[in-house]
């Protein structure tokens, strides 16, 4: 039985735990694939099961039965949102390719404004929050404080409030398949490649079911990997506070000798001043050290090349037969 036609337009959709809202992001999705359909040609969605350890994956395995429109990849185990992302984004075969969450924050509806975009010349295009549903107002805070800090550090432009929710031609993403950094941060590769890069803007709204999958310890680790793997900035900090502190050093060796030469005070004043010295000196040294050691970690991971993630399986709709399974790099 022969393959389906190559589609024009992928829609890419990691799923980690998302058992309870799939029934809804498949019925959300039936009206935008048909619009998409009628206006652009084939459409296919691909279902990335990032090692659930519910239903999520006999719900995706389902839905490609029913909708030859559907592909499921399903990963050997949980390797995390964004290779799970990069393993849709590989194995969609589109012209064009979206990748939107799966609580349906990323409302379907917008679809056709990405594809639009598109067609008016642009390689990338960010859905961007105009509102973020419900959202705590200390996230909003502190989202709006990392954006600001990323896109100074890393020289790129770094949309705010923007996530994941995009879309890209198929040559702006050969180019992001050719980075291979173990440790990814889309949001900020992607701007980092070029091309043509435009927003559309959108009212975000609340999971419709389910609990979020980034409490706050993934969203400050998603943090810090976007600084250090932008930006050399965490290194260069601790470089000129190393420089600060010996000039802080100097200046009280030199305060110390005057006071002693000029007013005859004892050059030791006290157990207290020499203990408070060695403290903060010691616990800035550690701090730079551990600095310095998350840098060669990650190039250890780095030279390791190991692959970013591992195919299980895939299925494809009940008008394509399954394809085996891969390991891709």
């Amino acid at each position: 039985m022969a393959l389906k036609s190559v589609p024009t337009i992928s829609i890419v959709i990691p799923v980690y735990n998302e058992a309870p809202v799939l029934a809804l992001l498949f019925a959300g999705l039936k009206a935008s694939l048909a619009g998409l359909e009628q206006t652009h040609g084939a459409v296919e969605v691909v279902l990335v099961n990032d090692g659930s350890s519910d239903a999520s994956w006999s719900l995706i395995s389902a839905q490609c039965d029913r909708d030859p429109r559907y592909v499921g990849v399903n990963l050997s185990r949980n390797f995390g949102h964004q290779f799970a992302l990069v393993g849709g984004l590989e194995t969609a075969r589109g012209e064009v390719v979206i990748s939107m969450d799966a609580d349906l924050q990323d409302p379907p509806e917008v679809l056709p404004q990405l594809v639009a975009k598109y067609r008016d010349g642009y390689d990338v295009v960010y859905a961007t929050r105009l509102t973020r549903g419900r959202e705590r107002w200390g996230k909003r805070i502190t989202a709006d404080v990392f954006y600001r800090i990323i896109e100074k550090v890393s020289g790129v432009t770094v949309y705010k409030d923007t996530g994941d929710f995009r879309l890209m031609s198929r040559r702006a993403l050969v180019e992001l398949s050719r980075m291979r950094e173990v440790h990814r941060f889309l949001r900020g590769m992607v701007p980092w490649i070029g091309f043509p890069q435009t927003q559309v803007f959108y009212d975000r709204g609340d999971r419709a079911a389910g609990e979020t999958h980034y409490p706050w310890h993934k969203m400050l680790a998603l943090a810090f990997d976007g600084i250090a793997s932008m930006s050399t900035a965490p290194l260069r900090s601790a470089y000129l506070l190393c420089l600060l502190l010996f000039s802080v050093f100097i200046g009280y060796i030199m305060w110390v000798l005057f006071d002693h030469f000029v007013y005859g005070s004892p050059l030791v004043q006290g157990w207290t001043s020499i203990m408070s010295a060695i403290t903060i000196f010691g616990t800035i040294e550690l701090l730079m050290f551990g600095i310095f050691g998350e840098y060669l970690g990650r190039t250890y991971e780095q030279v390791k090349q190991r692959p970013l993630y591992i195919i299980a399986e895939v299925k494809h709709g009940s008008n394509d037969p399954s394809s085996p399974p891969s390991t891709p790099s």
